[in-house]
Formats: C-alpha cells, sequence, structure tokens
C-alpha cells in the first residue's frame, strides 16, 4: 500500500524502544516509555510550510498524529506543526 499525504502533513516510521537494558534486564511493553522519534517516509505537497524532507530522524509531539498500519509495520501521519526537532 502507498500512503501519500497531503498539504503539511508529514508520513513517519515510528521507532520501537528496546526491550532490554544494557544490563541484560526485560523490560515488558506496559513498562517502556515510548520515544517520540521517528524517520519521515513522504511529505505533503505544501513546500512552504514542510521544513523536513524524506529520510530525516524527526522528535514529534506525544499525542500527535493519526497511526496507521502499512505492510503491517506503524506509521504515523502528523502535521508539519506536531514536529519539535530533526535529530542528526
Amino acid at each position: 500500500m502507498k500512503v501519500i499525504p497531503i498539504g503539511d502533513r508529514v508520513l513517519l516510521s515510528t521507532e520501537e524502544s528496546e526491550e532490554k537494558t544494557k544490563g541484560g534486564l526485560y523490560i515488558p511493553q506496559t513498562a517502556q516509555e515510548k520515544t517520540q522519534t521517528g524517520m519521515v517516509k513522504a511529505v505533503g505537497d505544501d513546500k512552504e510550510a514542510i521544513k523536513v524532507k524524506k529520510g530525516d530522524k524527526v522528535m514529534y509531539d506525544k499525542y500527535a498524529g493519526t497511526t496507521i498500519q502499512i505492510d503491517g509495520k506503524d506509521h504515523l501521519i502528523i502535521s508539519m506543526a506536531d514536529i519539535i526537532a530533526i535529530i542528526s
């Protein structure tokens, strides 16, 4: 399935958090703190509003966007205003 965001929307692939600590302890899913980072997979057509490009790693607001599944993997469609930083 191919998803192309429109306007000032951005499609992100969300990143999974580590299940095991450096010391070797496993952390259950319910106890893991979710990081709000993702990789930009596609951008909308509003070139003036969008400040990120495909391939950028970004940080976004905790409760932002709409979660969708593409080919069995979680993705997020969010507004450009919900992206708070580019991580390099």
